[in-house]
C-alpha cells in the first residue's frame, strides 16, 4: 500500500486538504448534473399533465352556477 496508515493517506503531506475537497466537489457536481434533468423532467410531465387537464375539461356556459 502507498499509504501507511489512513491517517497519512488523509492527510497527503500536506495536500489532503485539496485533494479531498476536489474530490468531494467533483461528487458533488456530478451528482448535480445526474439528478437535474430528471427533477426537469418531472416538473416538466406535472406541469404537461396540468395544461393537458384543463384543456380537457369543458367550459361552463355562462351564467349556470354549480
Amino acid at each position: 500500500m502507498y499509504f501507511e496508515s489512513l491517517s497519512a493517506a488523509l492527510h497527503m503531506d500536506g495536500h489532503g486538504v485539496f485533494v479531498w475537497s476536489a474530490y468531494l466537489l467533483t461528487t458533488l457536481v456530478v451528482a448535480a448534473v445526474l439528478v437535474t434533468p430528471k427533477r426537469r423532467e418531472k416538473l416538466f410531465f406535472r406541469q404537461l399533465q396540468g395544461v393537458l387537464k384543463r384543456q380537457n375539461t369543458p367550459a361552463k356556459p355562462q351564467g349556470e352556477d354549480s
